[in-house]
């Protein structure tokens, strides 16, 4: 059987090659009636396109290169599937790499990236990383670039994020409602925009509930599982009195779960534990682990979404980028149960313009 060509195609059609082949590799200067009408030609004929052949002659494939810090944690990998997800059902295949935290695995993956010819890049950003001259390049070659969860401000790229000093807030004041009143927060280097507005969150909410900020209940580290259970050894061996743990994540929030538990501290009647990120282990230790939940599979619709945009735009990086903030979710269980004080809130604080308070 003769396999069937573009030239077969724009003969049926009696259009020309240059317009089928733009067509199907959607060219935003293809109307979008054309487009369908030579899809559908395409399938009736069972066309089959050669990618290979296709990426070398536009410079770029139907493959997008997503960059995470980690799959370990179920937070990386649910937005993973919801950017995959909507790729998928717009025609584009993914390219997948972890930089697990490294500022040098990340500008490697970059590397590969752009050697495979990927259409565009959706990445978020290495705990190690505070230079951004790899990100930087992919801009000065035109390349579509978006972060999401962790973005560097530096750069005018779109970002998907979440409200950070909101969800830092929330938790903060969902233990204060609970009764307690001496609450540490365990944190990372605030290198990342993510783990600076937590804290600015938490310390804004002890603000408004009149509760002093001890700089000996903040915490800074490397987080995981371990560090937590380091942190609550720590203001043990220091005595340094506490009745709740907010945590910049959840390994860290379980890692201080189990340390009390092994002290036999009652969780949640003597020290709350909260988290962020709302990992699928939560729901299923006991107690269960409150948290934070971050619309992970919304969040990579959302950047998938915005991806797309980037890709039929004609102007791109010539306009401020389009920036999309989505809501925290408290998500309330058995480490924070301590009493019922739905009725003890504060307004949600409106900060200024340009206000920072830590």
């Amino acid at each position: 059987m003769k396999k069937v060509t573009i030239q077969d195609i724009a003969k049926e059609l009696n259009i020309s090659f240059s317009t089928v082949a733009r067509a199907l590799n959607d060219h935003p200067a293809i109307s979008e009636a054309t487009k369908k009408l030579v899809r559908k030609t395409a399938q009736r004929l069972n066309y089959r396109q050669n990618k290979l052949a296709s990426s070398l002659r536009s410079g770029h494939s139907n493959t997008i290169g997503i960059m995470v810090p980690s799959l370990d944690v179920s937070f990386f990998s649910s937005v993973v599937h919801g950017i995959e997800k909507i790729m998928n059902e717009n025609g584009y295949s993914i390219l997948l790499y972890q930089s697990n935290e490294s500022y040098e695995s990340e500008k490697k993956g970059i590397e590969t990236f752009l050697n495979s010819r990927v259409a565009g890049i959706i990445a978020s950003v290495a705990k190690e990383t505070q230079t951004h001259e790899h990100f930087a390049e992919i801009q000065r070659r035109r390349i579509p670039l978006l972060f999401f969860d962790r973005a560097l401000e530096a750069l005018q790229v779109p970002s998907v994020t979440i409200d950070d000093y909101k969800g830092g807030f929330l938790a903060t004041e969902h233990l204060i409602r609970q009764g307690y009143k001496r609450i540490v927060h365990i944190t990372a280097g605030q290198t990342i925009g993510i783990f600076k507005e937590r804290l600015r969150g938490y310390v804004n909410a002890l603000k408004l509930y009149d509760l002093p900020v001890d700089k000996n209940l903040i915490l800074y580290g490397d987080f995981s599982l371990d560090f937590g259970r380091q942190c609550v050894k720590e203001l043990y061996q220091n005595n340094i009195p506490f009745d709740a743990v907010f945590a910049l994540e959840d390994f860290t929030a379980m890692g201080a779960l189990q340390q009390l538990l092994d002290y036999k501290v009652h969780v949640p009647e003597e020290v709350g534990v909260i988290g962020f990120a709302n990992e699928s282990f939560g729901a299923l230790v006991t107690p269960g682990l409150s948290s934070i939940d971050q619309q992970t599979v919304h969040m990579g619709e959302a950047a998938a979404e915005l991806f797309l945009k980037m890709l039929r735009s004609e102007d791109l990086y010539n306009n401020l980028p389009e920036r999309i903030v989505l809501a925290p979710h408290l998500i309330a269980r058995a480490s924070t149960a301590r009493r019922d004080n739905s009725k003890f809130s504060r307004q949600y604080p409106q900060e200024s313009e340009g206000e920072q308070l830590i």
